[in-house]
């Protein structure tokens, strides 16, 4: 890809993209619209960079709310590409990291879970997996929720008995655990199945998982006549069980298509200026769950552009199926199919008119319109929220986002401040954030709540940005305490010449720490409480129960990552096999640091050099 090409400086708007337009080649590549502090206004690729940007010169054929757009430009960024296909995936990279104001963009952009069959054991287990592919063995999804993986891997030890517990835990085992008496597994750990027998339970369950249950249902069913034959009714019976677990599977699944395979079904559902796109996963002919996404726009984008942009960006990083079916056409379809098409597999996306797809779509449709007409309606109860609060704080301007403060912490020992937020959609999880107490003394709330604020709020006023992709700017904070944490939070604001700019409400708990009889404290306001059946108190009450709940893991995690700390972790050069080895050769960590050099050294791995600067660490004066 080519450089960007450099600012154009005291410019701006039309004028500033006429400039541009100048310097552009007709090449394919990606563009980006900066406004005032940097903010992303908008990505977009082109096969031309110069004509795509030129349209943006021509007032009159764009809509109000483009030509706001680019009367806030202030600088453009561009990359070139070799081809259109490469700007596209790009492009949607791009969105998805910057998330700027003016795109189409998913929101909702969670890695999807997988079953692993796993291939470094000799007696394999079933597990869940999400992340990387890193571990050896078979993959099988992605499935729409760790639910629907929960339910198809209780199937495979129901039917299959199939082991799922680590291999530490395997290795231990001295007699069979609950699961073998519970029938879902057969204990290989303590031998009372062969490496060929549960070899075979494996190959059956892939056989499953790769959509070959029917031929595995015959022979069960052949196995089970032979069992009974041979008054063998126990195995029988055994056999007799697992099929109706089979069959049952494919009763409860919502929705099975006839010659379908690897493909996701899209429906794109439309309400006040609102969209849900309801995804189906089929992989191997078995349906895999559902999801729905919200993905953000402007009230009057055209479908097309909608279903196009949350397919680019659905898909970038993920695994692409063979077959993507939709109920709405997409803008340049042979595009997104090209760009799409990765290793030589070609994805085919399509509009089925009629037929099985067609009906498979008709009920993906009516998912996804319960699905918005679900989250328009929470929408409306937040909104109504915000607003009763707006006016319950006598604030001037509408309120559209909240964060919470609460901190953690057990008699002073790993200290943690943590953050929530939540606007007009609920809570905002992406914008959560903990903060590891560095300066504050061991317990003190106060100026645990002063450090809080400085690192929330220093680190946007150095940026010389109020908003901006990670540090958007809240109207109301809500502080889990009384007026001292209220003091120690307007101190710091009033340090940065912020107080003004905020609303800031703390709230503590009422006599006897009971629930309902909290009190309100704010600046400049006398103390006071909500009726305890009060909605709004109970909408309070849960964004500080939130702010609670997400303190008090972020604590436990410190406290168990301390817990869990050895002296040796601080030794430079010294990684996990050099201190499993000195461990199991000394036998403690303590043992180590009164090693003398010599002894240091016997162990494998641990070179002269080594042993010097591990005696150095622990005895350096």
């Amino acid at each position: 890809m080519d450089d960007e090409l450099k600012n154009t400086k005291n410019l701006s708007g039309v004028v500033l993209v006429k400039e541009f337009v100048k310097k552009l080649p007709e090449t394919p590549g990606v563009y980006r619209m900066i406004g005032a502090g940097g903010e992303v206004l908008y990505v977009g690729k082109a096969k031309s960079l110069k004509k795509r940007v030129a349209s943006y010169t021509q007032v009159g054929r764009m809509t109000m709310r483009l030509q706001k757009m680019v009367s806030l430009t202030q600088d453009m960024v561009f990359v070139h590409t070799h081809t259109e296909a490469e700007a596209l995936l790009l492009e949607s990279n791009l969105i998805k990291k910057l998330k700027p104001r003016y795109n189409i963009l998913l929101r909702d952009d969670k890695s999807f879970p997988y079953i692993l069959l796993t291939g470094d054991h000799d007696f394999a287990q079933v597990m869940k997996h999400r992340g990387a592919k890193k571990r050896k063995g078979r993959y099988y999804g992605p499935f729409a929720s760790t639910r629907d993986v929960n339910k198809t891997v209780v199937i495979l030890q129901k039917v299959f008995q199939l082991r799922n517990c680590s291999d530490s835990y395997f290795e231990t085992r001295k007699r069979p655990c609950l699961q073998y008496h519970i029938k879902r597994c057969t204990a290989p750990c303590v031998g009372l199945v062969g490496k060929k027998d549960y070899a075979r339970q494996v190959k059956d369950a892939q056989a499953f998982l790769e959509g070959k249950s029917d031929a595995l249902q015959k022979q069960m069913a052949q196995d089970m006549q032979a069992a009974s034959a041979a008054q063998d009714y126990e195995k029988a019976a055994s056999y007799r069980d697992k099929i109706k677990a089979l069959t049952a599977i494919k009763t409860h699944q919502d929705i099975n298509i006839e010659g379908l395979k690897n493909a996701d079904i899209m429906a794109l559902a439309q309400e006040g200026g609102k969209s849900c796109v309801q995804v189906f996963f089929f992989r191997a002919g078995q349906n895999y769950g559902n999801r729905a996404y919200f993905p953000r726009h402007s009230a009057d984008e055209p479908p097309e552009n909608i279903m196009a942009a949350f397919i680019a960006q659905f898909y970038e990083g993920k695994a692409v199926p063979q077959e993507i079916v939709l109920n709405t056409g997409v803008v340049e379809k042979e595009l997104l199919e090209e760009a799409l098409s990765r290793d030589g597999h070609r994805i085919s996306i399509s509009v089925p008119r009629r037929g099985a797809r067609k009906r498979a779509l008709e009920f993906a449709l009516k998912n996804a319109q319960a699905a918005l007409k679900s989250h328009l309606l929470a929408k409306l109860s937040e909104q109504k929220y915000l607003e009763d609060l707006a006016a319950l704080f006598k604030m001037d301007s509408p309120l559209a986002r909240i964060e919470v403060y609460d901190n953690s912490h057990i008699s002073g020992t790993n200290m943690v401040g943590a953050m929530i937020a939540a606007g007009e959609d609920g809570f905002i999880k992406s914008a959560y954030r903990k903060f590891n107490i560095k300066t504050a003394a061991a317990g003190d709330d106060y100026a645990m709540m002063r450090e809080v604020m400085r690192r929330r709020f220093r680190s946007v006023l150095e940026e010389g940005e109020r908003q901006n992709d990670k540090y958007e700017w809240p109207d109301v904070l809500l502080i889990d305490g009384g007026k001292g944490q209220l003091e120690a939070c307007c101190e710091v604001l009033e340090e940065y010449g912020i107080l003004e700019d905020l609303t800031i409400v703390a709230i503590s708990k009422g006599p006897d720490r009971n629930a309902g009889r909290e009190k309100f404290h704010m600046r400049g306001h006398p103390v006071f409480d909500l009726p305890e059946k009060s909605p709004l108190l109970h909408y309070l009450q849960r964004l500080r129960d939130e702010a609670h709940r997400y303190a008090i893991g972020a604590h436990r995690t410190r406290r168990k990552k301390d817990i869990s700390a050895s002296p040796l972790d601080a030794v430079s050069g010294i990684g996990t096999k050099r201190k499993k080895a000195l461990l199991l050769h000394f036998g403690s960590a303590k043992a180590v640091e009164n090693a003398g050099i010599s002894d240091l050294q016997s162990v494998e791995g641990i070179s002269h050099a080594i042993a010097e600067k591990i005696y150095g660490h622990f005895h350096e004066e």
